[in-house]
């Protein structure tokens, strides 16, 4: 009989940087020094800011564009006002309806023939924000050209956003019946964005292209891996949880936001377990709470599921169908416990083989056992759900007409 030892699922699901980090934490520590940080790092990651400032001209669309980037259509009750006069008059923050300490600031318009850029920013409070994104809807002025400089000029991150290209293709496709293509209407757009900056003094400033009716077209998604690359840490790790689901790009990168947080809540999920009487039940209140904020990080829980069905016409029931993980569909203490039952029988072999890595793990009553099966369980249901968000942006995507001004993807 052969003594080799059986493969053990999921032990390739534990990276070396995972076990660095682990082995680096539980190292010469007690258990209640343990807990505190694993809280204490868990706690970062959820109190993290970010604080986006959205300006422009106005009726450039800025406070539809602040809707636009929580997943709101302007009717929604949380909606910042939206219409062709100016309606902000306050510096004013709206908070992203599943990570509400990211905030977006809907400031006064600009473009006053009186404006001085500089006074402007003290105005509104420029070091209070992380980014600044200026919105125009026709072609950049001086005006944003000088706020622009101000920013950069006081150390601040700056984008420039053309907004309603739906709308200016539709017509340009129309007035010359197709000739030369949606790609040559772009092109002549961003050559007027580029030519307009270049005369008012910002050469070379790079233009996202962006409807807010269509934010799966044109340049939100190369706008959205702009804002990721130059942030950094948790201000990072809170961009990519409230980015709209708007692609597979977008998806994964969310995913693997969630998975680098992934063992710090198996952790506190296993530590749960060693309170009296709580075993390997006591994880469950932990996993579930952690669980449905994966549904909302995806868009998968019902308010947003309900949201996206009035934003693209869907049928709520259409999206939910799509849903078709247990951890997305059956989502109890009850159904979370038994599943984390099953994946707990059979695991003292992996047990044992993180514990020659991680070798204080074998201090704590069934901790080896417990964070593994809390680990596994998480992470499958990662995967289950980033999938699951997949098939319903399909869905609500399906059929939408690229031409077409009135499709209004907001999500």
């Amino acid at each position: 009989m052969s003594d080799r030892r059986p493969a053990v699922p999921g032990l390739q699901t534990i990276s070396e940087q995972e076990v660095q980090e682990m082995g680096s934490l539980l190292r010469s520590r007690v258990l209640t020094e343990v807990v505190a940080q694993v809280q204490s790092m868990l706690d970062q990651l959820d109190s993290a800011t970010l604080d986006i400032a959205v300006t422009g001209e106005s009726g450039a669309g800025k406070s539809t564009f602040v809707n636009a980037f929580r997943g709101l259509d302007d009717e929604h009750p949380d909606a910042a006002p939206t219409g062709v006069t100016e309606t902000t008059r306050e510096v004013t923050p709206y908070a992203h309806p599943r990570i509400p300490t990211v905030r977006l600031w809907d400031l006064p318009g600009i473009g006053t023939p009186c404006f001085q850029a500089d006074s402007y920013l003290q105005a509104v409070g420029l070091r209070r924000f992380d980014l600044v994104i200026i919105v125009a809807s026709e072609r950049f002025r001086e005006s944003h050209a000088a706020l622009a400089r101000a920013v950069r000029a006081h150390g601040g991150r700056v984008y420039l956003v053309r907004n309603k290209v739906d709308r200016d293709v539709g017509a340009g496709l129309r007035r010359r019946a197709g000739a030369g293509g949606e790609e040559a209407l772009l092109a002549r757009i961003r050559e007027d964005c580029a030519g307009g900056l270049a005369r008012c003094g910002l050469p070379g400033a790079p233009v996202f292209l962006v409807s807010c009716f269509q934010l799966q077209r044109y340049d939100f998604e190369r706008l959205q891996d702009t804002l990721e690359a130059e942030l950094d840490g948790l201000k990072r790790h809170a961009l990519l949880l409230a980015l709209p689901n708007l692609s597979a790009a977008a998806l994964a990168a969310k995913r693997r936001a969630l998975a680098g947080t992934l063992w710090r809540t198996a952790m506190s999920a296993c530590l749960a377990a060693m309170a009296p009487g709580g075993a390997v039940r006591g994880s469950v209140p932990i996993l579930v709470q952690a669980l449905r904020s994966y549904q909302r990080h995806f868009g998968l829980d019902q308010d947003s599921l309900q949201q996206l069905a009035a934003l693209t016409g869907k049928q709520y029931q259409e999206l939910c169908a799509e849903v078709q993980s247990s951890a997305g569909r059956e989502l109890s203490e009850s159904s979370v416990g038994d599943m984390l039952s099953q994946v707990a029988v059979g695991q003292q072999l992996l047990a044992g083989l993180l514990e020659s890595r991680v070798p204080v793990l074998g201090t704590i009553t069934s901790g080896g056992v417990s964070f593994l099966a809390c680990y596994w369980l998480l992470r499958s249901a990662l995967s289950d759900l980033s999938e699951d968000a997949g098939r319903v942006m399909s869905k609500a995507l399906e059929g939408s007409d690229p031409g077409t001004k009135d499709t209004q993807m907001d999500i």
